[in-house]
């Protein structure tokens, strides 16, 4: 597509008060494993972040790993459990969790911001001692709840002019390490971070009235109505969790929280930098 300079030069100064209102705030982006499944969305998705932090935007990407660590473990021929869609992870397992989120996923996706022209520092929970955690039912293994969140290392990161790329793995007082849910430990990074705003890329357009009609999408969406959504049935199945830590992190101080469709080219830039957006809003 081909678009005149004058064009170029409109669409700037529209971005404009997008840009003012977001400068020198916490954005957290949580990127989740099924909206990294495709290359060439990641690169994408990566250079969108480092555009906003050359425009003053503080940038927090929290990242899944779902697909990668299934894909590790079935090659290791390594069976996958899950209760209520949380996955059952013994000792073996963990150990290839920690290997490819902190490692694998999240130095691909350091690569991925510092290929872009932007400055990237990979982290975990235990980084610093980030996030501690508990068990969070002997049934799941080592998969944990946050007990608490040290902000100092991200906070750290960000000031020396670095993108955080944090994978979700907590600790305990014993030095045992466990899986925390992507979700919850952004909502909860982003509360503490006290945050601007919260941006959940995920593979599903939002919230849906109808799942199964996409021209169904609710946009905005105030805490208070969240229980009445859920009791309609509006809101069921994984989208619980993910409504729920959407939840967490407004009443937590996050002025506005979104769930995105991370599916569609420049689907941040459409929801930070214009008034169209293309998610669902949380607010109060």
């Amino acid at each position: 597509m081909n678009i005149s300079n004058q064009e170029k030069a409109d669409i700037l100064v529209q971005a404009l008060p997008y840009i003012q209102r977001y400068n020198g705030k916490i954005l957290v982006v949580k990127f989740g494993g099924n909206a990294m499944t495709s290359v060439e969305q990641k690169i994408s998705t990566m250079r969108d972040l480092v555009l906003l932090a050359q425009v003053g935007i503080k940038v927090v990407l929290v990242h899944g790993g779902g697909p990668e660590i299934d894909s590790v473990l079935e090659k290791m021929h390594v069976e996958t459990k899950r209760i209520n869609g949380l996955r059952v992870t013994d000792d073996e397992q963990m150990s290839v969790v920690q290997m490819v989120l902190a490692g694998k996923v999240n130095k691909d996706l350091v690569a991925s911001v510092e290929t872009a022209g932007g400055m990237a520092l990979g982290l975990c929970g235990v980084d610093g001692g980030m996030i501690k955690a508990k068990v969070k039912d002997p049934e799941l293994g080592y998969v944990g709840d946050i007990v608490s969140v040290n902000t100092k290392p991200i906070l750290d990161a960000l000031n020396a002019g670095y993108i955080p790329v944090i994978s979700t793995i907590g600790y305990d007082q014993s030095g045992k390490v466990y899986n925390i849910n992507a979700d919850t430990a952004a909502s909860r990074i982003a509360g503490e971070l006290k945050a601007h705003s919260l941006i959940n890329m995920t593979a599903t357009k939002g919230v849906l009235r109808d799942a199964k009609d996409e021209s169904t999408l609710i946009t905005k969406i105030k805490v208070e109505e969240v229980p009445a959504l859920r009791e309609s049935g509006i809101i069921s199945g994984g989208m619980i969790p993910k409504v729920e830590c959407c939840v967490e992190a407004v009443e937590l101080g996050v002025e506005n929280v979104f769930i995105i469709d991370g599916r569609v080219p420049h689907a941040i830039l459409i929801e930070v930098l214009s008034d169209e957006g293309i998610g669902t809003l949380f607010c109060k």
